[in-house]
């Protein structure tokens, strides 16, 4: 009885083993594969200044993030991390919602407590500036939304999004793809709101 119960423990360690493996091998070859990065869009936050995109690779995430803010010297910039783990209409997405966070002041502004109604806000804003961009500014801009919000979706899925948030930013991106606005009347309508214009 003894022997069987180690047999029966050495078995499952080993299959439990071989589970790790295959999950280990599977997550390494997902990290291998590598995208092109797009070049960073034009961008010009709301004073009128340059924003400049800076690429970082720290190979430590699954996906691609980025961040819009002012380097140390007060410049604005949009650091891309670990764009090659992302296809290229994500990257672009990414790339022209942080250069909204520029043209809406919102790095310029205090910063509302994270998850709070405010921030909510200001990301779907950024949201609908990036989906109004890419249509209205690429070729088969309408295809390149779709596409990236269906690499958004899986990606906010991996990272462990509730499925209310993941849906709710999902129909907002769609309901500004049908918007009959241009991104440019937008950001000023934004602006105005918030007296920075």
């Amino acid at each position: 009885m003894a022997t069987q119960t180690k047999l029966s423990l050495i078995s499952a360690c080993g299959i439990a083993l071989l589970l790790f493996i295959s999950v280990s091998l599977a997550r390494s070859d997902e990290k291998s594969i590598s995208y092109s990065l797009v070049p960073p869009p034009s961008c010009l936050n709301n004073l009128g200044e340059n924003v400049v995109f800076e690429n970082i690779n720290n190979g430590q995430a699954e996906v691609a993030a980025a961040m819009a803010k002012r380097d140390k010297r007060g410049n604005p910039v949009v650091y891309r991390f670990n764009y090659k783990y992302s296809p290229q209409p994500l990257q672009h997405f990414m790339d022209l919602h942080e250069c909204a966070h520029h043209q809406t002041g919102d790095v310029d502004l205090p910063h509302p407590p994270r998850n709070s109604p405010d921030h909510m806000m200001n990301e779907s804003i950024a949201d609908c500036i990036a989906t109004l961009r890419i249509r209205d500014e690429i070729g088969t801009g309408r295809d390149v939304v779709l596409q990236a919000v269906q690499q958004l979706v899986e990606d906010m899925v991996k990272i462990g999004f509730s499925a209310t948030t993941t849906y709710s930013r999902k129909s907002n991106i769609l309901n500004c793809l049908e918007k009959e606005e241009a991104a440019e009347a937008f950001i000023d309508r934004i602006l105005r709101h918030r007296e920075l214009r």
